[in-house]
């Protein structure tokens, strides 16, 4: 049986993540707290914390402020300012390869090379999402009518890849070969890279928030409806006339977050009333990690191994689950 380590924080958690194989929260009051034989707690942005989001070359959380700054929490739980711009809101923030680092505020998308060098593109809209492509200096990020391309490196603007409406985040394939975004209305919007061609995703109920690529890239699982969404983009057009997998379909009640396995074809499914389910892809069996709670998932990430699950909710409930109990 699954065993559960319940923690309570006084507010809305951000990012549930393992640094170093320990377990972080990131808060929405500008603390992360690493929970590990008890309770180490770094003063990250007092201002408020808008955004978190692991870096994937190195242990340490990226965190993003109201006050313009980032700070960085390494995994000994100490915080270390990286950028300030002043008092503009943070909207999104990612790290890249050779300790490049990209961050959105306003209508700009900006990004500090190893260097220290600071580039900065200015957008006549506001600029939402931001994502590394998982090879090269490329940066992708979100913005009104579509996502732009950018290589910060050379003397060139962006390229755009348009389709109508607000595009809120964004993010690559595994493989580089798809550019993904979710959108204010309920879809997802895609662009394959060699040609530009379109790939819409829609059909949600409600707003997607939360996405997880599978262990091979096989397929993209998202919140936004009843059950978890799947589609696959194992073929040369992505999902374009495919139907997706529909995993851990619960009546009325909302998927808020999804977590697949680091190696397995199983995604992690947290729920509107605080519900996680496991579920594999092949036969749809469900395995109930926790029965619920006081607020909607908020997040989720696996351990390196593939046997813990950090969470964290709405409400500051959050935990640790191991799944081999």
């Amino acid at each position: 049986m699954p065993q559960l380590v319940p923690y309570a924080f006084d507010g809305f958690v951000e990012q549930a993540v393992f640094l170093a194989d320990k377990p972080f929260f990131a808060l929405a009051d500008g603390t992360v707290r690493r929970m590990d034989g008890g309770e180490t707690v770094a003063e990250a942005l007092p201002a408020g914390l808008v955004c978190a989001r692991a870096d994937p070359y190195a242990p340490r959380l990226l965190c993003g402020g109201e006050d313009g700054r980032i700070v960085a929490v390494d995994a000994a739980c100490e915080a270390q300012e990286l950028v300030s711009i002043g008092r503009r809101w943070i909207a999104d923030v990612a790290a890249g390869p050779d300790g490049a680092l990209g961050f959105a505020a306003g209508r700009s998308a900006y990004v500090r090379l190893k260097n220290g060098q600071l580039r900065e593109h200015v957008h006549g809209r506001s600029v939402e999402g931001i994502a590394f492509a998982p090879k090269g200096l490329r940066l992708a990020f979100a913005r009104y009518d579509g996502a732009s391309l950018w290589f910060p490196a050379m003397d060139t603007p962006p390229v755009g890849m348009e389709w109508k409406g607000a595009h809120m985040a964004v993010g690559f394939s595994p493989d580089g070969r798809f550019l993904v975004t979710t959108m204010q209305e309920n879809a997802l919007h895609g662009w394959r890279m060699e040609d530009g061609k379109h790939m819409r995703m829609t059909g949600y109920p409600a707003k997607v928030k939360s996405w997880s690529w599978s262990a091979k890239g096989r397929f993209l699982a998202t919140s936004g409806a009843p059950a978890a969404i799947l589609w696959p983009f194992s073929g040369k057009d992505g999902p374009m006339g495919k139907a997706p997998l529909e995993l851990g379909t619960r009546g009325d009640t909302m998927v808020t977050s999804v977590a697949c396995h680091p190696g397995d074809d199983i995604v992690a499914v947290g729920y509107s009333d605080g519900m996680i389910l496991a579920v594999r892809f092949a036969d749809a069996r469900e395995a109930l990690l926790r029965r619920g709670g006081n607020g909607p998932v908020t997040t989720m990430n696996w351990d390196r191994a593939g046997r813990r699950i950090a969470f964290g909710t709405e409400t500051g409930e959050a935990g640790i689950i191991d799944i081999a109990g």
